[in-house]
């Protein structure tokens, strides 16, 4: 799925990233536990968290996250937002609570981390 589609299903606003829209996103993850996405993440998938300290994206980073999803519609702070932009994450803010973005990304196709995709 896109980055761009994945937008749309969570009606979500991009903070940058704007320019990456086509990339494919293959599956997806979600937890606001760092070491939880250290243990389980993918290279290229998402990563849906309401969390928005810097631990946050240098987890991201070392991963390989293909994008970043602030649920709750949290304002991340400008750092983590610049953090974003230099380490080339698109990141988006929506509105959605954790577990209904996850559920709403599930049922347009995203897998989880699980081996089923």
């Amino acid at each position: 799925m896109k980055i761009s589609e994945i937008k749309d299903i969570l009606k979500g606003t991009m903070l940058c990233g704007e320019d990456q829209m086509d990339t494919v996103i293959p599956a997806g993850g979600a937890s606001d536990l760092m070491d939880d996405v250290l243990a389980a993440a993918a290279k290229g998938c998402v990563l849906l968290t309401g969390v928005t300290t810097d631990h946050v994206m240098r987890t991201a980073k070392i991963v390989g996250v293909g994008a970043i999803v602030i649920v709750r519609g949290k304002t991340p702070p400008a750092s983590f937002v610049e953090m974003a932009k230099s380490f080339e994450i698109p990141l988006m803010v929506t509105e959605y609570s954790l577990f209904v973005a996850c559920g709403r990304l599930y049922m347009n196709g995203i897998r989880g981390l699980d081996g089923s995709w």
